[in-house]
């Protein structure tokens, strides 16, 4: 593996776990939003999901990754969903506009304190990923000092 796939695949770590982030952040921000602008609903909490970015490799390179170590090319999301496995928070309240027949108002799905655990969770994997790329750094500059002194 070249080093300058090594801070290839670091970049997309980077940059996959910067968009869980805004998606994070997106989700709490939204936390009290009882009806979206196309009028269905309250706001659905929404996830992030990662696969390994591919390619495109020949046979040739397949069958050579499959026979030597592996070697990886990065993460990108796959695909933003939203969750309509978890309820909404119903909240008794006859006087908000949003409320239906009954006085109750849906809020989103969304739990502050999972969406915080997961902020904690993409920051720390965003830090991982700095802490590899300043390791790739210091080696680059090692090997180009090392090339310079001859």
């Amino acid at each position: 593996m070249s080093l300058f796939q090594s801070f290839d695949i670091v970049g997309s770590g980077l940059t996959a776990q910067r968009f869980r982030m805004d998606t994070i952040s997106e989700n709490i921000a939204n936390i009290n939003t009882t009806h979206t602008e196309d009028g269905s609903g309250p706001y659905r909490r929404k996830s992030v999901i990662f696969e390994e970015k591919k390619l495109n490799p020949s046979f040739a390179e397949t069958f050579d990754q499959y026979n030597n170590a592996y070697k990886g090319n990065g993460v990108r999301v796959a695909s933003v969903f939203e969750d309509t496995s978890t309820d909404f928070k119903m909240v008794y309240d006859p006087s908000n506009p949003d409320a239906d027949d009954n006085g109750y108002v849906s809020y989103p799905n969304v739990d502050t304190v999972t969406e915080m655990t997961n902020l904690i969770d993409a920051s720390r994997a965003y830090q991982a990923n700095v802490t590899v790329f300043n390791g790739l750094k210091t080696t680059a500059q090692q090997g180009i000092s090392i090339g310079s002194s001859s």
